[in-house]
């Protein structure tokens, strides 16, 4: 069992390691403390089912409904586009959050409901998690095994990023930080869109 999960633990940290869209929505959470736990916890259990769903034999259906790919692309594009415009007007104004723990929090549901189509309208997502792994765990005699490797990694992560950005706040107790911290948002995310547009 053991030489199932830890693979699984290794390969589903290195997926998410990564910064984008969704990295940089939690860290933003983590150093405002907004909602941290709620936040990371949604990002855990959707990481989880998509890695269930994956371990289970879906990567196949997926790859069956190319339409569905397709219609998440350009879906994921429009919303990154949009987010990532919001950050970049935040970049050039400034002074919308000039300390990690005096800025007025978003209310909750909105948060979860961005946070929500920053994981679901992305298809690399899918690609990472239900046919990757997916794939991947088919090679071990304990696909369960795999798949709990997996989904502990993402539950190691989000956690670990959201509160350990905390470690960072006197850092951004100053108004430039927030802003080259917005723009780096905005750039990531219309990054991450012009691949899902250029394929």
């Amino acid at each position: 069992m053991t030489t199932a999960f830890v693979p699984g633990f290794l390969l589903g940290f290195s997926l998410i390691l990564a910064i984008g869209a969704q990295n940089a929505f939690v860290l933003r959470q983590g150093l405002r403390r907004h909602h941290v736990f709620w936040v990371c916890l949604t990002c855990a259990l959707s990481d989880a089912v998509l890695i269930g769903a994956g371990v289970a034999g879906f990567g196949a259906l997926a790859l069956a409904a190319p339409w569905l790919e397709a219609a998440m692309r350009w879906g994921g594009a429009a919303f990154l586009i949009w987010y990532g415009a919001r950050n970049a007007r935040a970049a050039w104004r400034g002074g919308e959050a000039l300390h990690a723990t005096g800025a007025a929090a978003q209310p909750l549901m909105p948060t979860l409901l961005t946070l929500l189509a920053l994981t679901w309208l992305n298809p690399h997502v899918y690609l990472d998690t239900v046919v990757l792994l997916g794939s991947i765990s088919a090679q071990y005699d304990s696909r369960l095994a795999f798949g709990a490797g997996a989904v502990l990694s993402s539950f190691a992560f989000f956690f670990g990023l959201g509160y350990g950005a905390r470690g960072l706040a006197p850092l951004f107790a100053r108004p430039r930080s927030w802003q080259v911290l917005d723009g780096i948002v905005a750039l990531t995310m219309w990054a991450i869109a012009a691949k899902l547009i250029l394929g």
